[in-house]
């Protein structure tokens, strides 16, 4: 298959989740030896969802992060880019009311949701900053964002063995589980060359958000950023 390469062409980048969407919720288990698990109950936790509460999960995928939001009675609508990656979801849930749409112009009006979500796949987008105002104008006045994202390990020798499994051990693995090393060699890359912690809370920052803060996960090697719709 094609890969996406760096410029995250949006059509690109879909076509790339669109070839692994079958066999991506599996792969991600494998290569995360199992910590996405942890990674999607602390954005929960973060999130903070109550019933009744309208949010929006942006880059759901094959909506694994919107099903736990939906059983405790929120109203999520999961959205993303791959058409491919959300089909696979409704074949699983069809009571979810999945909804394809570009992170930079999203389908929603104004102050649509008192919260949103998204989970590695800001680093995705084409324009990761309009993005992020596109999430600010679909959230109240008020309302909450959460993304949870790859980041850099604060301990040197920790990050150090980080990058190597990113470049060398990550697409292997890919390979032998899904038969697929094209589209996580491109994770690696989009990994390495994302900001850190610090950078990416300034993203947030410019993008309008109050609030902002983060705690990093499995020693940063995954960082929570939270924010606030200012009033």
């Amino acid at each position: 298959m094609a890969r996406a390469s760096l410029d995250k062409d949006p059509h690109d980048v879909a076509a790339m989740f669109d070839a692994v969407a079958r066999r991506y919720d599996r792969t991600n288990d494998v290569l995360s030896l199992g910590q996405d698990r942890l990674w999607r109950r602390a954005t929960l936790a973060a999130l903070d969802a109550r019933p009744g509460e309208t949010v929006l999960d942006l880059a759901a995928g094959t909506g694994t992060s919107s099903e736990p939001l939906a059983d405790r009675g929120v109203r999520v609508v999961p959205c993303d880019l791959s058409t491919g990656m959300l089909a696979v979801g409704h074949r699983r849930r069809p009571d979810l009311p999945f909804v394809a749409g570009d992170a930079t112009s999203l389908p929603f009006a104004d102050a649509s949701f008192d919260a949103v979500t998204i989970s590695f796949g800001l680093r995705n987008v084409v324009d990761p900053a309009a993005g992020l105002a596109e999430m600010l104008r679909v959230t109240r006045p008020g309302g909450r964002l959460v993304v949870c994202e790859f980041s850099r390990p604060t301990w040197a020798p920790f990050r150090a063995v980080y990058d190597r499994y990113l470049t060398l051990a990550l697409p292997r693995i890919a390979r032998a589980v899904a038969g697929e090393s094209e589209a996580y060699a491109y994770l690696s890359e989009s990994i390495l060359g994302w900001p850190d912690q610090h950078g990416l809370g300034r993203m947030l920052k410019d993008a309008g958000w109050g609030a902002v803060a983060y705690r990093n996960l499995s020693g940063g090697a995954v960082a929570l950023h939270r924010g606030t719709r200012p009033a």
